[in-house]
């Protein structure tokens, strides 16, 4: 039927109240964030949602597509034994994008793995509060070209267009982790430099310029989220948006930035 939603969401474990707790309060202009989206992808309406994450599993010559009946939340990794989140799984979508990536000769891989990553988990506790029913798709970048991740959300856009459901998507990543001496990577100045040039690229919805950012430049930011938004874009591919910026912070040393596209 149509793509009703699109936004591009960070992932902290520490957004989820059982792990975050009093340091929850750091990341309050992403967690108000997320709150604002919810109320906008709620009003959508989406039959299906389409979650782009940077931590599932992962192949670097394929694309993944994680095709399963049920999928649940797992954070115990993080310490959380009581945040339990239960999603249906969309069987059809997911085997029409697959069939068209073998026509395209896009290299795709379906695997079933009912446990969603945090990638998948952080957004979607705060997204899917009042959407009960909602099914999902999880999808799974690879190391193939950046074309090549715009060609294969473009191919997904095709099939949500020729879909009889309504389709949001989210890209699930934070940008760069080496922000400060006291970041996950340690401090590169590359890391600066990248989270304001995504945020000019995508503010001026220059995807050229993003395909033109050089790979070692891309790696020396320690980001985990280029590719998702790389996807994401492809599918947003000749469709007329208004990008917005809810908010970008990065109180712990990684860029966490929070948008949506108005379709």
């Amino acid at each position: 039927m149509s793509l009703v939603y699109a936004a591009i969401a960070p992932h902290p474990p520490l957004l989820i109240p059982n792990i975050g707790k009093d340091v929850l309060k750091k990341l309050d202009k992403t967690k108000c964030a997320m709150e604002k989206m919810e109320e906008e992808l709620y009003l959508a309406k989406p039959d299906i949602i389409i979650m782009i994450s940077a931590h599932g599993s992962y192949f670097p010559n394929a694309f993944t597509i994680n095709v399963c009946p049920e999928y649940h939340s797992n954070l115990k990794e993080f310490g959380d034994l009581v945040t339990s989140l239960n999603f249906k799984g969309e069987m059809n979508l997911s085997a029409v994008i697959r069939e068209e990536t073998k026509i395209e000769k896009i290299p795709t891989t379906m695997i079933t793995d009912p446990e969603l990553d945090h990638g998948s988990s952080v957004p979607l506790f705060y997204l899917t509060q009042h959407l009960t029913d909602i099914k999902i798709l999880p999808i799974g970048f690879s190391d193939l070209s950046w074309k090549t991740h715009v060609d294969f959300g473009y191919l997904i856009k095709e099939q949500i267009l020729n879909s009889n459901k309504r389709v949001a998507v989210i890209a699930s990543g934070d940008l760069s982790h080496a922000l400060t001496t006291n970041s996950p990577a340690g401090f590169n100045p590359a890391g600066i430099k990248f989270d304001e040039k995504i945020q000019e690229l995508l503010a001026h919805k220059n995807l050229s310029g993003m395909l033109q950012l050089e790979p070692e430049f891309v790696k020396s930011s320690s980001e985990c989220g280029f590719r998702t938004f790389l996807i994401l874009m492809g599918i947003l591919k000749n469709i007329d948006y208004t990008y917005r910026q809810h908010s970008y912070e990065a109180p712990f040393g990684v860029g966490y930035l929070t948008a949506n596209f108005i379709i």
